[in-house]
């Protein structure tokens, strides 16, 4: 069965990309869940002032519809990687695994969500990479931890805040061009003064094409603009939805 021929819910995303056959994936949307506003409806961030009970409804129905169990971490905007362990929570931004069923998991509203498999479906991996872990290196890191060749890997960006919006401050384009100076086409002058567009997803290609990734998907979407997905940009005090990505026994 072709990964993206599997439809869970109507309205949530299915990653378009030439993953293995035992390569599942899927982006919750805000649709379908118990949370009220201003979490509505599917909220599956603990952190965020909701009702607890609701979100842990909510986190079992994804794994209930999905048929795995998701692996949630403490994110804190860094670039430690941690083996995907569904029985503790760790204080991570990116997470691992070659189990069968378990699922590394990511939660955003605005910051990039980015999943990883090899080609022979052997491991995958799940990075949160708002704009301090991408430049710290959390995706470079990622790929080390999957121990296998980086010209093996295949990398899909998720729904982030899109390059028309996400405005930043001079500081944040020197973070990257000082590492990589063709980040540099990745801002451009906002109206605002000292201060920049930035292309989240482009940067993401960049790094990942410096450590060996070349195949990478996905990209596009924008959370602030849509209304499907969750932006602290656009309200602060808000949801996160779920990106996902695990292994099953189907070859």
């Amino acid at each position: 069965m072709n990964p993206a021929s599997v439809i869970w819910s109507a309205d949530w995303l299915i990653p378009d990309w030439p993953a293995p056959q035992n390569v599942r994936a899927c982006v919750t949307t805000r649709s379908r869940g118990d949370s009220i506003e201003p979490f509505a409806s599917f909220n599956l961030g603990e952190h965020v002032g909701d009702v607890p009970e609701q979100v842990q409804r909510n986190r079992q129905y994804v794994a209930d519809t999905l048929q795995c169990q998701p692996t949630w971490l403490d994110q804190v905007h860094g670039v430690c990687v941690v083996a995907a362990d569904a029985t503790q929570i760790y204080t991570a931004d990116a997470s691992v695994t070659q189990q069968m069923g378990l699922a590394c998991c990511i939660m955003s509203a605005d910051c990039l969500p980015v999943l990883f498999t090899d080609q022979a479906g052997s491991c995958v991996a799940a990075a949160h990479a708002g704009w301090r872990s991408l430049a710290g290196g959390v995706l470079e890191n990622t790929v080390a931890s999957m121990q296998v060749p980086a010209q093996q890997i295949m990398a899909w960006l998720g729904p982030a805040i899109g390059p028309a919006v996400f405005e930043v401050g001079g500081e944040v384009r020197e973070a990257f061009v000082q590492q990589h100076a063709i980040a540099a086409q990745a801002f451009v002058p906002s109206n605002n003064p000292d201060r920049w567009l930035a292309d989240i997803y482009q940067l993401a290609r960049i790094r990942l094409a410096a450590c060996g990734v070349q195949a990478v998907y996905g990209g596009g979407l924008c959370t602030l603009t849509d209304p499907r997905f969750y932006s602290y940009r656009r309200q602060s005090v808000t949801g996160r939805f779920a990106s996902l990505v695990w292994l099953t026994d189907s070859r």
